[in-house]
């Protein structure tokens, strides 16, 4: 990865991350809720406590915490005196979640473009020239869904509103696995800058409407738009 890109995650995530060093329970956590989301554990993997426990090198009450935390963010069941297992994908739960983020994002550009954001527009702009410097790169994708990401905290962190961003990460859980099953072509790459370029600039230019319609736009997507991965992956949906 290059250092520019990978400077700017780690400044991402760590903004993003509590003050002060986090306990064990919540480093595994989010360990693991990254694996999850990033489908390098599977919907329907089984996660061994005692192997977990002896690669995280830590006693069963942080490891046991953070797997309620999982549970609670919908992304593993646990079987009392038995296992845990990633849980498989809800289409419901992916359409809420994206319901959820609609709904909030729109409001969040909304303050933005009212209220007027010089630093979240600049630091959007350098996310999304990051972005261009790998669209064509398909072994980059991943990092590409990332920034992605990035890109779409920086608003909310623009607007104050970093609490309402990490709720929606707590109920996105399905809708992000999802997001990853997605196979970019070129035009879609193309699609999803344009649509960042439109959201920063009616933002810049404190264009309420224009700034509510292209993210909108940008995050609209067709009523069985899932279809088509739950038919390519049958066994990862419930």
């Amino acid at each position: 990865m290059d250092i520019s890109l990978k400077a700017a995650l780690e400044l991402g995530r760590r903004d993003a991350a509590p003050q002060g060093r986090p306990s064990a329970a919540t480093h595994i956590h989010d360990e693991l809720r990254q694996r999850i989301l990033s489908l390098d554990l599977p919907p329907g993997t089984n996660l061994l406590r005692a192997e977990l426990a002896r690669q995280f090198d830590v006693s069963v009450t942080p490891l046991r915490d953070a797997l309620q935390r999982l549970e609670a963010d919908g992304l593993v069941k646990i079987y009392p005196q038995s296992r845990t297992q990633v849980t498989r994908i809800d289409t419901a739960l992916v359409h809420e979640g994206h319901f959820l983020r609609r709904a909030l994002e729109t409001e969040v550009v909304r303050r933005l473009a009212t209220d007027g954001a010089p630093k979240a527009v600049e630091r959007a702009r350098s996310i999304i020239e990051l972005q261009k410097s790998i669209q064509n790169d398909d072994e980059r994708l991943r990092l590409f869904q990332e920034l992605d990401e990035l890109f779409h905290r920086t608003l909310f962190d623009g607007a104050g509103q970093i609490a309402l961003h990490d709720l929606i990460r707590s109920r996105a859980g399905h809708l992000d696995r999802v997001r990853r099953l997605q196979r970019h072509s070129p035009r879609k790459i193309r699609a999803i800058l344009d649509g960042h370029l439109e959201i920063v600039s009616a933002i810049e230019a404190r264009d309420v409407a224009g700034a509510l319609a292209a993210i909108r736009g940008h995050l609209r997507k067709s009523p069985d738009w899932v279809d088509e991965y739950r038919e390519a992956h049958e066994d990862y949906f419930a």
